[in-house]
């Protein structure tokens, strides 16, 4: 793509090129040279829209449907997508015809195709679009819809894509006084102690940030690290730790965390959020299933397909096809076996993925206690506040899934599970 200038939509364009065709998630690209010469509204924006496109392309897709005879190039798609979503949802018509138009025009590959564009995003500020709202609740791909739909019904996922397409709310941990905190920054006390904000604005803006009296992190991934109940001076390991949610609510409570990741770029972010809030943890780069030690308690939250995450993370479904899910459940299963390991006799154990799919979740402690028959399910840690005791599985983990506490805007969803040796 040429421009005079960088733009906020010229840069979503080009996110979502990259998303849908070369299947990269937005955060692997949101550092990129491709967003120099934006400021941070600008930058913002880009994201926005190219997030706010992703949760509306089915929608979008099927109103463009209407409009040509076949798909043109993705980048033209892309565009068209992005304008037709911008426009259906209050966008000023002229604006964004016409930097959209411009855009197109300025490329040397698709500036052919400038008329096209124009005719149909006219047509989608006028009477073409107006039926965006009555097209029905935007569908995940068939790779991951049809696998979810055997696993909990065609009902339940519906309730689920309903949250998707909704988004997600900002939720932020307290260090210590979560009541404080939310009338610091005029969030929602949530049943679990988390704090959610309707209208969050720039993060590191809010009252606290400096301070480091909270850190941001979704109501479901807080709730792992509550069921391992970690004690003043306990010994506690933290296998995945990036970007450090866990590993902060831990040493918050006074644990001797060891904060262990692959990545020692990733972890440069936990100790980031870790000196901001006053925590501290020692902090291994390391392949876990090589890790030696001898721990208290361990809150594996281990590599997953994420699917857990789409109402906060859009770009997933399309930046994936499901081809890794072989791959990440036998490490899964082998990182359960090590960690055991690693446990003193008597200690714990939380599992837990941010994933809607079985297979990485209850199946994992199915088989967990096949091959080792000796272990214990804790059902009882799972009893707190905000958890509904039908969510409890019948092998003894917990099911968290989107469409829950819907009526307070939904959570990810996990699956999690505390195991006594």
């Amino acid at each position: 793509m040429t421009s005079s200038r960088p733009s906020a939509r010229r840069s979503a364009v080009y996110l979502l090129d990259q998303i849908i065709g070369e299947g990269r998630l937005m955060s692997e690209i949101a550092n990129e040279r491709t967003f120099k010469g934006l400021n941070a509204s600008e930058r913002a924006t880009a994201q926005r829209l190219a997030t706010e496109t992703l949760r509306g392309l089915d929608r979008a897709d099927r109103l463009l449907n209407r409009q040509l005879r076949k798909p043109p190039a993705l980048h033209v798609m892309n565009t068209l997508r992005l304008g037709t979503v911008e426009l259906c949802t209050g966008g000023d018509a002229h604006g964004v015809v016409s930097e959209l138009v411009g855009l197109v025009s300025r490329n040397p590959r698709y500036g052919k195709q400038k008329g096209l564009v124009n005719a149909v995003l006219r047509k989608m500020a006028g009477d073409a679009g107006k039926p965006w709202k009555d097209l029905r609740i935007p569908r995940m791909p068939g790779w991951l819809r049809d696998p979810l739909v055997q696993g909990y019904g065609n009902g339940v996922i519906n309730a689920i894509e309903k949250v998707h397409f909704a988004g997600a709310r900002l939720d932020l941990t307290a260090k210590s006084d979560a009541q404080a905190v939310a009338k610091a920054t005029g969030g929602t006390l949530l049943p679990s102690g988390s704090i959610r904000l309707d209208d969050a604005g720039q993060v590191s803006a809010l009252p606290g940030f400096e301070a480091g009296d909270w850190w941001v992190q979704d109501a479901a991934a807080a709730l792992p690290a509550q069921i391992l109940n970690p004690q003043k001076g306990e010994k506690i390991l933290d296998p995945c730790a990036a970007p450090g949610g866990k590993t902060m609510q831990l040493a918050a409570a006074g644990a001797d965390v060891t904060a262990l990741d692959v990545s020692e770029r990733r972890l440069e972010r936990v100790q980031e959020n870790l000196a901001r809030t006053g925590l501290t943890a020692t902090l291994i780069a390391g392949d876990a299933l090589e890790h030696e030690g001898a721990y208290d308690a361990i809150l594996l939250d281990a590599p997953c397909s994420a699917t857990g995450t789409i109402r906060r993370h859009p770009d997933l479904p399309y930046a994936k096809d499901g081809s890794e899910f072989g791959e990440l459940i036998g490490l899964q299963s082998a990182m359960l076996d090590h960690a055991l390991t690693l446990l003193k006799p008597g200690g714990r154990l939380v599992y837990c993925t941010c994933s809607l799919l079985p297979d990485e979740g209850e199946c994992q402690i199915e088989e967990l206690l096949e091959r080792t028959p000796n272990l214990k399910v804790d059902q009882d840690a799972l009893a707190l506040a905000g958890i509904d005791p039908a969510w409890i599985t019948e092998e003894g983990g917990l099911r968290l899934r989107p469409d829950y506490w819907a009526d307070h805007g939904g959570m990810d969803g996990f699956y999690i599970a505390c195991i006594h040796t």
